[in-house]
């Protein structure tokens, strides 16, 4: 199955395979509920001071997103470039950002 990159997509290598990240709705409620308790604001907080556990929660909801489903167990124990996920996981979180050809403008 292929994906089609949309804006906000990003990619990662997990045990050498492309994968796509994606900011979906669904992925921000997951991430609301888990990172959060169901708060916001809360889950904004803990984002901006994210923990390894943290990211590899968000991790698995952009991977949700993208259409790739893995349990946590098993993505726990993939071959991972933390460095790499984390500028993917900035990569698929810029889709919240204001476009900068519209100058934030809708």
């Amino acid at each position: 199955m292929t994906t089609t990159f949309k804006k906000g997509d990003a990619s990662i290598a997990i045990n050498g395979a492309p994968r796509t990240l994606r900011l979906t709705l669904g992925a921000l409620a997951e991430l609301e509920e888990r990172l959060g308790g169901g708060e916001f604001s809360a889950m904004q907080a803990r984002l901006e001071a994210p923990r390894i556990a943290d990211l590899l929660v968000i991790l698995q909801a952009l991977l949700r997103g993208g259409g790739f489903i893995i349990s946590l167990e098993a993505l726990k124990a993939s071959d991972i470039d933390l460095a790499a996920a984390a500028r993917a996981v900035g990569e698929a979180f810029k889709a919240l950002a204001p476009s900068i050809d519209s100058g934030g403008a809708e």
